[in-house]
């Protein structure tokens, strides 16, 4: 039971750690997921914003990557979504970051899938 809580403060450390990298170069409406109460949950975390543009997605998606590796010495374990840049996806295995397009937020609409888990918005820097 004790590893347990600690891999969690590890993932609430990460979550942070993303959200400072993504806060660096003016993410947007960057939401986390709590997942940890549901069952069958596919991680412990999500975090999801916006960029602008798919030039600013990638920034993003950019800034996160090198944040977590500067701060915590971790890789994704996946990452896709570089072509269109639409909606990249960083895979922590316990947390994972989606970085949409407005456009591609609104149509997966992962907040209304994942309704039933705990949503917090974070505040602008």
């Amino acid at each position: 039971m004790a590893k347990k809580k600690k891999e969690l403060s590890e993932a609430q450390i990460l979550v942070d750690v993303v959200i400072k990298g993504l806060q660096e170069k003016k993410a947007e409406n960057i939401v986390t997921i709590d997942l940890r109460s549901l069952e069958n949950a596919v991680c412990d975390f999500f975090v999801i914003c916006t960029g602008t543009s798919s030039t600013h997605v990638g920034a993003l998606s950019k800034a996160a990557e090198e944040e977590v590796r500067k701060t915590l010495g971790e890789k994704p374990w996946h990452a896709e979504g570089f072509g269109n840049a639409e909606w990249i996806l960083l895979d922590y295995v316990n947390t994972v970051v989606h970085i949409f397009q407005d456009e591609a937020r609104n149509f997966y609409n992962i907040e209304g899938l994942w309704a039933d888990a705990v949503v917090t918005e974070i505040k602008e820097s």
